[in-house]
């Protein structure tokens, strides 16, 4: 059974929290996007100064999809912040955010967009809690899973049996079977848990997928 984490996928705060407070007591972490436009071709919320004093009893993973992340992270290593995933594709200095999410005591993930081989994460691997699949055009919640990205999982899983395999993106029951079966053992989810008149039920149909 994968781990669901809901995605909070808001162009404001009040709309983050308002996710947050919708899923909290169903789930153990909560995944909330970042996106400035410097990566996306839309913006999101990206004001790290709002999560301080915040409380929940969530986990909170940032997906940070921003240009350079090696000149944001310091920002982003704060309570109550317990991963951050940032982009192989717009990283120019792995060994800093590695060094800096280490010495903060917080998880780094690595993730790669659709466009992007699995190999890219493999130089990576023995220094990330995870290594993610984004199976979308990173930015835009809502958006149709990307099939290909199905060998991806498969050849990750393959080349590395212990990981964390996360993916995010288009994730609804069918999917997230696929996905399982393929490898992964997270799944990322905003559209169909928010869209679901249920919350709750839509967790657990993913959970048991």
């Amino acid at each position: 059974m994968a781990q669901i984490l809901p995605a909070i996928n808001a162009e404001t705060w009040d709309e983050a929290v308002k996710k947050i407070r919708l899923v909290e007591p169903y789930v153990d972490w909560v995944h909330l996007d970042v996106a400035d436009g410097t990566f996306t071709p839309n913006t999101l919320w990206h004001q790290p100064l709002d999560l301080v004093g915040f409380q929940t009893k969530c986990h909170i993973e940032i997906h940070l999809m921003e240009d350079r992340p090696e000149e944001r992270i310091e920002a982003w290593l704060i309570k109550p912040v317990h991963r951050v995933i940032v982009h192989y594709e717009v990283t120019h200095d792995f060994d800093l955010i590695a060094r800096e999410c280490r010495q903060s005591g917080i998880e780094l993930g690595f993730s790669v967009a659709p466009q992007t081989s699995w190999t890219a994460l493999k130089p990576f691997a023995d220094r990330l809690a995870l290594l993610q699949i984004l199976a979308v055009p990173p930015g835009k919640g809502g958006q149709e899973f990307d099939r290909h990205n199905l060998s991806k999982i498969k050849h990750l899983r393959q080349a590395f049996p212990k990981a964390n395999i996360e993916v995010d993106g288009g994730i609804t029951p069918a999917i997230a079977r696929e996905c399982v079966r393929a490898g992964a053992n997270m799944l990322v989810a905003g559209n169909y848990i928010f869209s679901h008149p249920s919350p709750k039920m839509a967790i657990r149909e993913l959970a048991h997928a």
